[in-house]
């Protein structure tokens, strides 16, 4: 039986197949590679000895999800493991695809495994599919109709299903290094027949703009090969032509959480300039300085805490101070609350205490206080004995009685242990001062 679907979402690997020859073709088109040993970069999933490699070597490739960000290979991947497997590819998007559409790729691969054929299907986006449909491709999977490769920009340990993930295996694909787009950049030259009219620093500069994007880097090239100029352009004159591609961001993925992570543990690690760095990085992003503001007074708060209490009132003065003169102004404020909270003295004593006092609190929630501390507003409590055996501390020894203020029968926790830094060095003091005329209390009792 004839392939009802032969042709569908079965692109070329080199496009030269349906795209006539006096057509235009782009320049990331014209270098695609037509073998693995081509590609540039990722040779932590290509090498012999990297997975890849591997499977390819040992012919038993399974289904896989290529993580990483744009422009670094993962369709090209695809197309040549399939080419090097002679599976049929079939190239879909998770944006533009619905149900129906699958369930036309499904039979499809169906009938091509009847006639001997098997179906590398790659899905685009594939974190764009909600959770029912990435459910779809489970039996399809498991029953060998179709080997999966899915592409993603986004963690797949949050976007996608379990169930798929222990069905495939996911590849990091990494941005590319500046040896790697100078090699792109050097295949790009040799296509053209030219070399780039660039200086040596407006090269590393143009790399730059690509930010490890070899699709934006070869765009680039192609605008600059299209130029008119006389000798080679400096770093100022590209920068004046060229707009810098946008830094890779989005407020609501994986990018937000790596860079606030980076800033957190700048801070923590009492590091201004990676601190300051990180911030600008987020605020060249797009990033509300609103959030980063409320970031700053939790990091005043689990970091740097009793050690130093002004670090809050920092935050919360920067914070306001935004608010009052707006951007880009008061964003010099938060840039000031980061060099602050960076080189603030650090303790999570009290978040440790905390958190210990939550477990024991779990533990213990249905004890009662004891009775001594409770208040009597009425006779039938007092003749229960609330209130009895209370000592005011104020009329005590040194203001403070020492009585037990945990239920009966619970053992004293200790939850709150300061360190010897900053402001809770005076702190530890008053704890082990309390301590010791704790101790004598009850041994004088």
């Amino acid at each position: 039986m004839a392939d009802l679907f032969q042709d569908e979402g079965a692109g070329p690997i080199s496009g030269s197949e349906t795209t006539p020859n006096t057509a235009p073709r782009p320049l990331a088109d014209r270098l695609r590679p037509q073998t693995l040993s081509e590609v540039i970069g990722q040779s932590q999933v290509l090498g012999p000895e990297a997975p890849l490699g591997i499977m390819l070597a040992s012919g038993t490739l399974s289904s896989l999800i290529f993580w990483g960000p744009p422009g670094v290979g993962k369709t090209t991947i695809a197309r040549l493991l399939a080419l090097e497997t002679d599976l049929h590819f079939v190239q879909i998007s998770a944006i533009f695809t619905g149900v129906p559409d699958l369930r036309k790729v499904f039979e499809a691969a169906k009938i091509r495994r009847q006639n001997g054929r098997g179906t590398l299907l790659f899905v685009d986006e594939i974190h764009r599919f909600n959770k029912a449909q990435q459910d779809g491709f489970l039996p399809y999977m498991e029953d060998g109709t179709i080997l999966l490769v899915g592409a993603t920009t986004e963690n797949p340990s949050f976007e996608l299903n379990a169930a798929v993930l222990s069905r495939a295996q996911v590849m990091v694909l990494e941005r590319l290094d500046d040896a790697d787009l100078e090699a792109l950049s050097q295949r790009a030259e040799a296509e053209l027949g030219k070399p780039l009219p660039l200086t040596a620093s407006a090269r590393a500069t143009l790399h730059s703009m690509a930010d490890g994007d070899g699709r934006a880097l070869l765009n680039l090239i192609e605008q600059i090969n299209a130029w008119k100029v006389a000798g080679d352009l400096g770093p100022e004159e590209l920068g004046k032509r060229l707009m810098k591609r946008a830094a890779k961001y989005d407020k609501n993925g994986d990018e937000h959480y790596n860079l606030i992570s980076a800033l957190h543990k700048s801070v923590r690690g009492s590091d201004p300039d990676a601190a300051l760095y990180w911030f600008a990085r987020m605020l060249e992003g797009g990033e509300d300085p609103r959030y980063l503001a409320r970031r700053f007074v939790r990091m005043a708060v689990e970091d740097i805490a009793l050690a130093d209490p002004n670090a809050q009132t920092v935050c919360l003065h920067a914070w306001e101070t935004f608010e009052r003169l707006g951007s880009p102004e008061g964003e010099l404020a938060l840039a000031q609350a980061v060099i602050y909270l960076a080189l603030a003295p650090k303790t999570n004593a009290g978040y440790m205490a905390y958190k210990a006092a939550r477990v024991a609190a779990k533990k213990t929630g249905s004890l009662m206080p004891p009775k001594h501390i409770l208040n009597a507003p009425t006779s039938l409590m007092e003749e229960q004995g609330y209130g009895k055996g209370y000592d005011y501390d104020h009329s005590a020894e040194d203001g403070f009685s020492g009585q037990n203020y945990f239920p009966e029968g619970m053992k004293r926790p200790k939850f709150y242990e300061p360190v010897e830094r900053g402001f809770e060095r005076d702190l530890k003091k008053r704890v082990d001062y309390f301590a010791k005329l704790r101790e004598k209390r009850e041994g004088s009792e």
